[in-house]
């Protein structure tokens, strides 16, 4: 069953080529013309450990949230920013690769204006401090269970409004 328990419709159509194509359209009652901002907030998850990307992906799309993709390194991260525009980065510190997941989220920040929430098992004072300068929205440590990160996730979009991504002013010297 569907969202609400409405059944999803299978349809079947032809495309140029008189090809016949099968999928599952929206269930029966459910908007087919929703209006952009009804989308559900999406979200980039960047965690190097693949289990938990996919733990994490699972559960979040089942409380709602849509997945703008997982990245397992700070370039992935960037990439798929640029790409996909998410509303909120849940980004994981240590990440495959040179850069971490704070030089990420600063640059992310930086370039594109797009918040991270930090969901790590490093959360020691110097760590937070190097981080400040992503102005994250939160913290959730590692070990957590996927309805604190959800939890977490709620009270980072309430902070930024539910406004969409934009690039953050470079302040001027005085």
């Amino acid at each position: 069953m569907g969202a609400g328990g409405a059944v999803p419709a299978i349809v079947a159509v032809e495309d140029e080529m008189g090809e016949e194509a099968r999928g599952v359209s929206e269930p029966f009652g459910a908007p087919s013309n929703a209006p952009d901002d009804a989308r559900a907030p999406r979200l980039l998850l960047v965690e190097d450990d693949f289990l938990v990307g996919m733990e994490l992906e699972d559960g979040l799309a089942e409380a709602g949230y849509e997945i703008a993709g997982v990245a397992a390194s700070a370039e992935e991260a960037l990439t798929l920013a640029e790409r996909e525009r998410p509303l909120l980065v849940v980004m994981d510190i240590r990440l495959t690769g040179e850069r971490d997941g704070i030089d990420a989220a600063i640059e992310i920040r930086r370039r594109l204006g797009i918040a991270s929430l930090f969901a790590t098992a490093r959360a020691d004072s110097a760590t937070r401090a190097r981080a400040e300068e992503a102005a994250p929205l939160g913290w959730v440590v590692k070990p957590y269970r996927v309805s604190t990160l959800v939890e977490a996730v709620a009270k980072a979009l309430d902070a930024i409004g539910g406004r969409g991504p934009g690039p953050t002013p470079t302040p001027r010297p005085a």
